[in-house]
């Protein structure tokens, strides 16, 4: 890198990352030297932004800062640029004047002092001048060079430091394997989905079934478990940067990541299977699915492209889905309702949510609306907001409610609706706040209103017993 123009990097970023980094390179040997190593790695490929993002992090910013849970970089024998040799440059010394002897015992300290004051009768010699010496071959330029190692000695307290910034996995104790669990799964995300999965249920246009109740929730619960692991399992490297994700149990080594993989194991297999087996083959696919949407289509498209919101809202939408069919044993247009009430809901649920955590997103190199696209942020919320009182007014042309649910669940997809207004105008954290926290009990308020205002049967008949008729004689 060091004999490429900074031309190579990102425009008048590589210049101004070269020009600060010859002005700082006490400071930014370490920086210096990953932007070689990445160089070298491959040199057909540029630098980005983001890389350059992620080194200042790294090595500028966590500058003088304990850095948690993150192993020592391990170092590289790398010369330095500032220190290469510069053919082009001639090297002058001044010649260094011969060391004046030790003051013999014999002659006291008055008179060699009284000695050195008189005048110097003889010729004065011609004073010293720059002389520039002969270039030196390469091995004695390198035997001129070479230092006498400095001897470090690491004290206990020094080394005990050390060995506390870098990754360990702790020990692990067997009281606190629930609590482990819980946020290993994300017991309240799956709590949410299991709630949407039983509201589908309920609104079904079938008896209920209490047994198949509880064995599709106990399913679609597992099923949950196992993508939330398998999430966490794959974003520990980057969930170490990011202040809400730095505790969770992979990332501090509560647990072992073949410990992890094995309890989505251990959830999966038998939540699918549940649902394949006791309820019906269409709810165990659909399980099945959404546990793959999860782990291998949303989580790498994070860090790749903004599209992973729309992939998070449709993982989101399949759960109610999932309650209807185990219900019924089908899709039909009230399911899609359904999972399009909370394909809706999750936009200005997670924007506003996504908002207020951009730095964090940003450190940890995910790529979400909020970080690359805030205007579109902004609008998408709005727009899915107000598509929640088209899909409320839609329930009864579909025979899932009555007539009466669009109008009273009107006020509260209103009052979401201009949450989102502010937002889309101001885009600051109060606003953001406010439409996020309103989304927490949107959703909950409008699956009740649907469940009060819900058709029991299909075409407008009766719900209720046959009524008696007396034979005509």
């Amino acid at each position: 890198m060091y004999k490429t123009p900074c031309r190579r990097l990102s425009g008048f970023v590589g210049v101004h990352v070269k020009q600060k980094l010859l002005q700082n390179a006490p400071q930014s040997n370490q920086t210096f030297s990953c932007l070689i190593q990445l160089h070298r790695r491959d040199p057909s490929t540029w630098l980005t932004y983001q890389h350059l993002n992620f080194l200042k992090r790294l090595y500028v910013t966590k500058k003088g800062s304990e850095l948690h849970q993150r192993a020592i970089p391990k170092q590289s024998h790398i010369m330095n640029t500032v220190d290469e040799k510069d053919d082009s440059l001639e090297t002058e010394v001044e010649r260094i004047s011969a060391i004046n002897p030790l003051m013999p015992d014999s002659v006291s300290q008055p008179d060699f002092v009284a000695a050195k004051l008189q005048p110097k009768l003889s010729t004065p010699q011609p004073a010293m001048e720059k002389k520039t010496l002969p270039e030196r071959t390469a091995s004695q330029a390198e035997a001129s060079s070479v230092e006498p190692p400095h001897i470090y000695v690491e004290t206990e307290e020094v080394r005990q430091a050390r060995l506390d910034r870098q990754w360990k996995q702790l020990k692990l104790d067997l009281s606190e394997l629930p609590d482990i669990y819980s946020r290993l799964s994300k017991i309240k995300l799956t709590a949410l989905v299991v709630i949407t999965a039983a509201a589908g249920f309920s609104m079904a246009p079938v008896p209920f079934d209490p047994i198949n109740f509880v064995v599709s929730s106990l399913g679609t619960g597992l099923a949950s478990c196992a993508a939330n692991t398998i999430n966490q399992y794959f974003e520990v490297p980057f969930d170490s940067n990011m202040n809400r994700t730095k505790n969770r149990p992979l990332v501090r080594g509560q647990i072992s990541p073949l410990h992890a993989v094995s309890f989505a194991l251990a959830c999966g297999v038998p939540g699918v299977a549940l649902l394949t087996l006791a309820v019906n083959p269409l709810t165990g696919f659909l399980g099945a699915l959404n546990i793959f949407l999860y782990t291998c289509c949303y989580t790498p498209l994070k860090r790749l492209s903004i599209t992973n919101t729309w992939i998070g809202a449709l993982v989101g939408a399949i759960p109610p889905v999932m309650g209807w069919t185990a219900a019924t044993g089908c899709v039909d247009p009230g399911a899609l309702l359904l999972g399009g009430f909370l394909y809706s809901w999750q936009f200005p649920h997670f924007n506003a949510l996504s908002w207020n955590l951009r730095e964090d997103y940003s450190r940890g190199g995910y790529r979400m609306m909020s970080v690359t696209h805030p205007s579109m942020c902004k609008r998408v919320a709005l727009r899915h907001s107000l598509a929640l009182i088209g899909l409320s007014s839609m329930a009864p042309v579909l025979d899932v409610t009555t007539w009466t649910f669009p109008v009273i669940s009107l006020p509260i997809n209103l009052y979401i609706s201009y949450l989102a207004f502010r937002f889309y105008q101001k885009g600051d954290r109060n606003s953001a706040r406010k439409l996020f926290f309103c989304s927490l009990w949107h959703l909950p308020m409008l699956l009740l209103l649907a469940l009060t205002c819900k058709k029991y049967n299909r075409g407008g008949e009766d719900s209720g017993p046959a009524p008696l008729t007396v034979p005509a004689n």
